[in-house]
């Protein structure tokens, strides 16, 4: 079988439901807002931005490490112009990876500390992407971002979030997130938020199953009604799979199975956390051949140095997936996306389908001309 270029898979329209605008800012941005900042600017490990990725994609032993990297971001982030600046770089990004919708993730409460109420946070980056579109655009590329507002789980303010998601779901935000360490903070502590947003017949997402275990997953959509999973890699842990390769899955593994609860994986995310080993022993491949939910997504684009195409191209050479496996992880995207069922079929019949099937053509005829089995 020959295998995908990466340029193909680049060029593929590709659906995004777990990205935070915090963790995907350029290394140049970082060094350009550090520059800016003068001598109050949080100090950061290297002056260039091949290095600075190159710190910030390190690998670390959990998931919480990990994200106190970006807290020099964050730092950075605390006025109207350098988050309108990074937003509108995040949709012309997803935009040139080939991206066609996206849903990304914003803590406002991240980014008071310079005087900004929770509002203006949240304006200054819709702000931010709708000029980043304007400007892919220009280049003939096509992105659709909308906002998750996320609530911090070590916080006590996830009720004025979700009520803030709420209010601003019209003009561009499309759910409600929980995020931080599952560990001693379990999604019931802020099950009022979720109940007022699934009183309000909005969309919920919560961050479960990746730093803990099963009993995380299981609040999530027993207590809290989350209709997706952020991350959710180890619902694994309730599935056996047997060396003939058939599989046994527990109550909870079924249920989410059964009623179709979207799963936000992020491969190398799980990996350079140590939630998993290696790719190789990702369970993407087993929760998909077992027919859940499955999405790829990037979780943090800096701290990874990832892109959605790189996800894909990663998972391809690892497992021999085709442009139809790609196509199948895109709509099961595009159908758990939080914007409404005609929005959704559109891109799915007149974006997505369409380009798979150009690409399809255009691959198996390179490969016929090269005497190869495209397939």
């Amino acid at each position: 079988m020959t295998r995908l270029p990466y340029e193909t898979i680049r060029s593929l329209p590709k659906v995004l439901l777990h990205d935070h605008l915090v963790g995907g800012l350029r290394p140049g941005t970082v060094l350009d807002l550090t520059a800016q900042a003068g001598a109050g600017a949080p100090p950061l490990p290297a002056g260039d931005p091949d290095r600075l990725r190159a710190w910030f994609a390190e690998a670390a032993p959990t998931p919480e490490e990990r994200a106190r990297r970006l807290d020099p971001v964050v730092d950075l982030l605390q006025d109207a112009e350098s988050l309108t600046r990074v937003a509108a770089e995040c949709a012309q990004d997803l935009a040139a990876d080939g991206v066609v919708y996206a849903e990304v993730k914003l803590a406002p409460e991240q980014h008071t500390e310079g005087g900004l109420s929770r509002e203006q946070v949240v304006d200054a980056v819709l702000a931010g992407l709708r000029v980043g579109r304007a400007k892919a655009r220009l280049f003939g590329q096509d992105v659709d971002v909308r906002l998750l507002l996320t609530a911090m789980r070590q916080a006590a303010d996830s009720l004025e979030i979700a009520d803030l998601a709420v209010r601003y779901r019209s003009r561009g935000v499309v759910g409600f997130d929980i995020a931080g360490p599952e560990a001693g903070y379990p999604p019931t502590r802020h099950i009022s938020a979720c109940e007022h947003v699934k009183r309000a017949n909005f969309h919920l997402t919560l961050h479960a199953g990746e730093g803990f275990g099963l009993s995380s997953v299981w609040e999530a959509i027993q207590w809290c009604g989350a209709d997706r999973l952020g991350q959710g890699v180890r619902i694994f842990d309730d599935i056996a799979v047997a060396e003939d390769g058939s599989a046994k899955l527990g109550e909870l593994a079924a249920y989410i199975r059964d009623k179709r609860i979207p799963l936000e994986l992020c491969p190398t995310s799980n990996v350079n956390t140590g939630v998993l080993p290696s790719l190789a022993e990702h369970p993407v491949d087993t929760l998909r051949r077992l027919r859940f939910r499955v999405t790829v997504n990037t979780d943090n684009r800096l701290l990874d140095s990832t892109t959605l195409s790189e996800e894909m191209a990663l998972l391809t050479e690892e497992f021999g997936y085709t442009l139809d496996t790609l196509r199948w992880f895109t709509v099961n995207a595009m159908k758990s996306a939080f914007i409404g069922h005609d929005e959704r079929l559109a891109l799915i019949e007149q974006v997505i389908k369409p380009g798979y099937a150009a690409q399809r053509t255009e691959w198996a005829s390179a490969a016929f001309f090269r005497q190869e089995d495209p397939w």
